[in-house]
């Protein structure tokens, strides 16, 4: 349907646009050809009218200026009229006329004329300028349209007549038929040949289009394999490009909201799971009275890993949703983190931790609070998660240009060279032995890496395993 619907489309318009175009040139050289031909008609009758005008001058003179004798002058204008294929004649200084030349016509037939004298008010114009050329029947002098030259001429300066030459203007005509023929025969081969090359010019630029139209349909199908060839680097060639990298960004798409489906469908039924069978044992009696408590304490656990997962799923929506909006204002993030420490002593007596790097000037930074709070949080709960017993964490801060870095470290296992990288992934766990227990989603690090994201700022994790782990994140410093 597409290669029917725009092959046409750009095949008829492109024909159109040849077809308009030979139509324009043919009517352009037609105009130019008729006035060139014209002016080549009228230079060379007046080239031959003025050998008249010079044989009559001189016979006038030689008459002392009294007449004109015919006999001597009918020879030139009978050469004249030979040459042009038309009349010569001869018109005093009124337009009346005393000789005319047409040979091969009887006298009565000569001139064909309405009358036996040339309009005054053309006689006059010939006077005042100089020169006459006219294509038409002056003013109904003729019968039908001609090719007209008139001069004037002088003796003593005083004019005392006006020589014309006069032939048919069928010969325009007979030389526009003819090129308008040859025009037409050389416009039908132009336009057939173009029509071949437009054919299968735009058949080739329209295939790309028909492959990727094939490839969307696939695409709804959830079959993201298919591609277009790229021939080359025109904008066909950059649009198939485009094409084939948006293809690679939806099967990744597609892949990672299969595992995202899969995951939260893992994470949600683990607990709704152990809900669902502590309640059901409660219920029916199999865990006994004295129990009770222990396992309504688990169902409890896992309500809140439930609240957990749903809020961090929620969160992770709005970030990639474009939702999440930061109201940044200045504060001291070190007390921030002196807050959140405090907000872990349970957890950080029961495995007799050494905090170090708290004691420190006010560290003030531009940020969303409540944000930053969220990233300072999950961060200080992994590292309290991940240390071992007796072990440390310590707090650094450094200002470089316009940006403040902070860095949170805790000593441990670490974690391979290989899992550094998808750290930040939705769902990645970076030790699934330990994360079977521990509350973790997996979600944690992936939210902390868009807040900081959305604040211009980046998020690095250096490890030396058997060592320590540390995360260090950067965020702007007020103006």
């Amino acid at each position: 349907m597409l290669k029917t619907r725009l092959f046409r489309r750009y095949f008829s318009m492109y024909c159109t646009l040849v077809i308009i175009s030979i139509l324009i040139l043919g009517v352009v050289l037609l105009g130019f050809a008729a006035g060139f031909f014209e002016r080549a008609k009228y230079d060379s009758m007046e080239k031959y009218l003025s050998q008249a005008v010079s044989i009559t001058v001189e016979n006038y003179e030689k008459n002392n200026k009294a007449y004109v004798e015919k006999s001597l002058i009918s020879m030139a204008y009978s050469v004249v009229s030979r040459v042009i294929v038309g009349e010569v004649y001869l018109t005093d200084a009124q337009g009346s006329i005393v000789y005319y030349s047409n040979v091969g016509l009887e006298e009565n037939k000569r001139l064909n004329l309405s009358g036996d004298a040339v309009p005054a008010s053309i006689a006059q114009q010939v006077i005042d300028a100089g020169h006459y050329e006219e294509t038409g029947n002056m003013l109904g002098f003729y019968d039908q349209p001609r090719y007209t030259v008139g001069l004037p001429l002088y003796a003593d300066d005083q004019v005392f007549g006006v020589v014309f030459a006069s032939c048919p203007a069928d010969d325009l005509m007979n030389f526009l038929t003819e090129l308008l023929k040859m025009f037409v025969l050389s416009a039908v081969v132009v336009l057939a040949l173009a029509s071949i090359v437009i054919y299968f010019v735009t058949a080739r630029m329209v295939q790309p289009l028909r492959i990727m139209l094939d490839a969307t349909q696939s695409f709804a199908k959830g079959d993201f394999t298919k591609r277009v060839p790229v021939s080359g680097y025109d904008e066909i060639g950059q649009l198939s490009m485009a094409f084939n990298n948006m293809a690679s960004t939806l099967a990744i798409t597609e892949t990672t909201r299969r595992s995202f489906v899969a995951n939260v469908s893992h994470e949600l039924k683990t607990p709704m799971t152990t809900i669902s069978g502590f309640v059901d044992g409660i219920l029916d009696g199999t865990i006994p009275m004295e129990k009770r408590d222990q396992y309504l304490t688990v169902v409890s656990n896992e309500c809140k890993r439930l609240t957990r997962l749903v809020r961090s799923m929620l969160d992770t929506s709005r970030i990639e949703a474009g939702e999440m909006q930061i109201k940044p204002a200045v504060f001291d993030i070190s007390e921030t983190i002196r807050q959140t420490v405090f907000s872990f002593e349970q957890a950080i007596e029961e495995k007799q931790l050494e905090i170090m790097g708290l004691e420190t000037d006010k560290i003030m930074v531009l940020a969303d609070k409540d944000l930053l709070h969220q990233v300072i949080y999950n961060l200080i709960d992994n590292a309290v998660k991940f240390v071992e017993p007796s072990g440390y964490l310590s707090f650094s801060y450094r200002i470089d240009g316009k940006m403040t870095y902070v860095a949170i470290r805790n000593s441990g296992k670490g974690i391979d060279k290989e899992e550094l990288p998808l750290l930040f992934e939705r769902f990645y766990k970076s030790d699934k032995s330990r994360s079977l227990n521990t509350n973790g989603v997996g979600l944690g690090l992936h939210i902390v890496r868009s807040i900081i994201n959305y604040h211009k700022g980046e998020i690095v994790v250096r490890s030396i395993p058997g060592e320590y782990t540390e995360f260090e994140f950067s965020v702007p410093n007020p103006p």
